[in-house]
C-alpha cells in the first residue's frame, strides 16, 4: 500500500514538473541560451572566454541582467499595483550606495581583525562579508520602500508623483553633498570599491557573468511568484480599483505599502551588484535620470507582464550600444523617435501587445472551430 501511494506521489509530482516545464520551454531555452553564449560566442570568434570581444560582450550581458532586474521592480510598482513613482532611482541608488560604503569603510575594519573559518578551514570571510553588505543593501532599501510607502498613504496620483520626485531628488542631492564627501566622495561618487577578488569583474569576469544571470533568474522566479500569490492578486485590485478592494476588506494602505516595500528591496539588490559590477556608486544611480530609464524599460517591454521589461532592458541597452557606434552622441534623439513609434504601434509594449494579439487569435480559431462543429456541412 506504501509503495503504490509513494508510487502514485511520483507519478504527480514527475506530472507537474512536466506540465510545468512544458509552459516554460521558451524560458528554459533562453536560460541555456545565455549559458553557453560565452563558449559559443568564444568560438565563433576564435577568441579565448576571458579576453577580448567574448570579455566585452559578458560585460554587456552583466548591464543587461541587472537593469532587467531593475526594470521588473519598477513594473512590480506601476504595472502590477498602479502605482506611478518618480523615485524609483531612490531604491536603486540607496542599494549600491549601501554596499559600496559597506565594504569601502566597514568591511576592510572586520577583514583586518576577524577572521571567519568554515568547515575544513577555509577562509570564509570575504564570502561573510560580502553577504552582510548585501543585507545592507536590502535594509536601506526596504527603509526606503516604507518612507515612500508613508507619503503614498495620504497622497494619491499626480500629486504622489510628484513628491516621490521630490523625495528622491532629496536623496540625490545629499549623495553629492560635500558634507559627506570623506565617505561618498560628494559629485565624484565613491570608487575604488574593494570587491572580494574571488568574484572581480575585471579579473573574473565568467564567474561575474554567470552570479548576475543566476541573479536575474532567481530575482524573476521570486517576483513571479509574488505577482501570483493571493497578495499579488490585491495588488492588481488595487491598480483595478482601490475603492472595491477596500470595500471587501483589503486596506490599501497595508498593500501599497507591501508593494513599495517588495519593490524596493528588488531594485537595492540591483543596486547592490551594479556596484560590484563598476566598483563604483556614483550620484547618477541616484538621479532621475535612473528612474526616466526604468520607466522607458517598462513601457517599451509592455507593462504588467515582468518579462516586458526585462526585454525592454535589453533592447535599450544593446540598441544603445550600436547607436552610439552609429550615431555617436545623437543616439539618444535616434532612440527616441523609435520610442515614439513603439508606442504608437504597441501601445501595450512589445510583450503586452504580442500577448494581446495572440489572445485574440486564439479566440478567433476558437470561435472558428466551434462554428465548424456546429455546422458540419460547411466542411
Amino acid at each position: 500500500m506504501n509503495t503504490t501511494t509513494s508510487t502514485s506521489k511520483t507519478r504527480v509530482v514527475t506530472g507537474r514538473f512536466a506540465a510545468w516545464a512544458q509552459q516554460q520551454v521558451g524560458g528554459l531555452l533562453l536560460v541555456i541560451g545565455l549559458i553557453l553564449f560565452p563558449f559559443v560566442f568564444s568560438w565563433l570568434y576564435g577568441s579565448p572566454v576571458d579576453s577580448g570581444p567574448p570579455k566585452f560582450w559578458q560585460g554587456q550581458l552583466i548591464v543587461v541582467f541587472i537593469t532587467a532586474v531593475y526594470a521588473m521592480s519598477y513594473d512590480l510598482l506601476m504595472g502590477y499595483t498602479g502605482i506611478l513613482s518618480f523615485g524609483h532611482a531612490a531604491f536603486f541608488g540607496g542599494g549600491a550606495y549601501a554596499m559600496a560604503l559597506f565594504l569601502a569603510h566597514v568591511a576592510p575594519r572586520i577583514a583586518s581583525s576577524y577572521r571567519i573559518v568554515g568547515p575544513g578551514g577555509v577562509n570564509v570571510t570575504e564570502i561573510v562579508l560580502l553577504v552582510v553588505g548585501f543585507l545592507a543593501a536590502l535594509v536601506v532599501s526596504l527603509l526606503l520602500g516604507l518612507l515612500f510607502s508613508a507619503v503614498s498613504a495620504r497622497v494619491k496620483g499626480a500629486y504622489f508623483a510628484m513628491v516621490t520626485l521630490a523625495m528622491a531628488e532629496a536623496i540625490h542631492i545629499l549623495s553629492k553633498a560635500t558634507d559627506f564627501v570623506r565617505w561618498t566622495g560628494a559629485d565624484e561618487g565613491l570608487h575604488g570599491v574593494p570587491v572580494p577578488a574571488w568574484i572581480n569583474p575585471i579579473q573574473f569576469r565568467l564567474r561575474f557573468y554567470f552570479v548576475a544571470l543566476a541573479f536575474a533568474v532567481v530575482m524573476y522566479l521570486v517576483t513571479r511568484r509574488i505577482v501570483h500569490s493571493p497578495m499579488g492578486r490585491v495588488f492588481v485590485a488595487l491598480r483595478e480599483n482601490e475603492s472595491r478592494a477596500r470595500m471587501i476588506g483589503y486596506n490599501p494602505a497595508v498593500y501599497r505599502s507591501l508593494a513599495f516595500v517588495t519593490s524596493a528591496v528588488v531594485a537595492g539588490s540591483a543596486g547592490a551588484l551594479y556596484a560590484l559590477w563598476t566598483m563604483s556608486a556614483t550620484p547618477t544611480m541616484t538621479g532621475a535620470g535612473a528612474t526616466v530609464d526604468a520607466l522607458i524599460m517598462t513601457i517599451l517591454g509592455g507593462i504588467g507582464t515582468l518579462f516586458g521589461p526585462m526585454l525592454g532592458a535589453a533592447l535599450m541597452e544593446l540598441f544603445g550600444h550600436f547607436f552610439y557606434q552609429w550615431f555617436g552622441a545623437r543616439w539618444p534623439l535616434v532612440f527616441g523617435v523609435i520610442f515614439i513609434a513603439l508606442v504608437m504601434f504597441l501601445p501595450y509594449g512589445i510583450v503586452g501587445t504580442w500577448q494581446q494579439r495572440s489572445a485574440q487569435l486564439r479566440a478567433l480559431l476558437k470561435r472558428a472551430s466551434q462554428q465548424r462543429r456546429q455546422d458540419p456541412s460547411d466542411s
